[in-house]
């Protein structure tokens, strides 16, 4: 118990060093000033989880198909946003895409830089919502473990990145993520228009190896800069490599089983709003179902 509570002890005295490095900048900024809740929403997310396909269990799925249309237009628009703000601010201050310190300055672009990264923190937050439309319709084999540990971690890791590094080499990553949710979630909006438009999203598979690409670039851009000695925090870079290694391995699984040890399983190619075909952030394509199909038409789902 001795051993616990020095743990603890350390654990506390760490948390309360690292606030003196922290970013000063956004301190006072809405979920910046205190772990606490982000720390209390995601542990909502893993308890409705649970509690979730319980309370679905006896009673028939939602359709939600408005809902998911305007859900995944709203996240097109907030991706476009926060990459459009990276990439004008970074090209305003002179950024380089190789090597870039964090410049904790009140200058008027690194600001704007720090505050399209908090959007971005903010996003991964809203896209708890893809699990939680899920569980709603009842597509409990989307919930697979790639699906909660991306949605779980990324919200947990950017409250940390935008604690202490908002700006700098932040930047890169989360303009090309921003930049493939514009195009994912385009997909999953395009797709809940119904059959008439999923006839033309030939391209879904093509989702999941630009997402593989992105995790590669980031390993070669954070190894770049640990060998050039990059003044960028060290620790930040070698996290970045170890979760883009776990993504690697866990899409490349995905990956596998979607398109390589099933292929028959894709004749017709039947695309369906996040992730009921198989594209991106773990959504398996094991189901495909028409939103507005002969199913609906019984009366099986519940409406909005």
């Amino acid at each position: 118990m001795e051993v616990v509570t020095h743990l603890v002890n350390d654990t506390v005295e760490f948390y309360k060093w690292s606030l003196t490095i922290a970013d000063k900048r956004v301190e006072n900024w809405p979920m910046m000033s205190s772990p606490s809740p982000t720390l209390a929403i995601s542990c909502l997310y893993l308890i409705f989880l649970w509690a979730g396909p319980r309370y679905m269990q006896d009673r028939q799925p939602f359709t939600l198909r408005k809902t998911l249309i305007v859900y995944n237009f709203s996240m097109v628009v907030l991706n476009f946003y926060i990459a459009k703000e990276l990439l004008l601010a970074s090209r305003a201050a002179g950024y380089s895409y190789l090597c870039q310190p964090v410049n904790y300055s009140n200058d008027v672009n690194e600001v704007r830089i720090a505050s399209a990264l908090w959007w971005y923190y903010i996003s991964k937050g809203v896209e708890f919502l893809d699990t939680v439309f899920f569980i709603l319709r009842k597509k409990f084999n989307q919930v697979s473990f790639l699906h909660v540990y991306h949605h779980c971690t990324m919200f947990i890791l950017w409250w940390i990145g935008i604690k202490w590094v908002p700006g700098g080499q932040s930047f890169f990553g989360a303009t090309i993520n921003s930049s493939i949710h514009v195009l994912m979630y385009g997909y999953y909006g395009l797709a809940a228009l119904g059959p008439h438009i999923q006839k033309y999203l030939w391209w879904k598979k093509y989702l999941t190896i630009i997402q593989m690409i992105q995790f590669h670039v980031t390993i070669g851009h954070a190894g770049y800069s640990l060998y050039t000695g990059c003044p960028f925090p060290c620790w930040m870079q070698w996290a970045l490599i170890g979760y883009a290694v776990t993504f690697i391995i866990l899409f490349a699984n995905f990956y596998y089983h979607a398109y390589r040890r099933k292929p028959s399983s894709h004749r017709g190619g039947k695309p369906v709003a996040n992730g009921t075909s198989a594209v991106t952030n773990g959504h398996s394509n094991l189901e495909e179902v028409e939103e507005n199909g002969k199913r609906q038409k019984k009366g099986r789902a519940k409406r909005e």
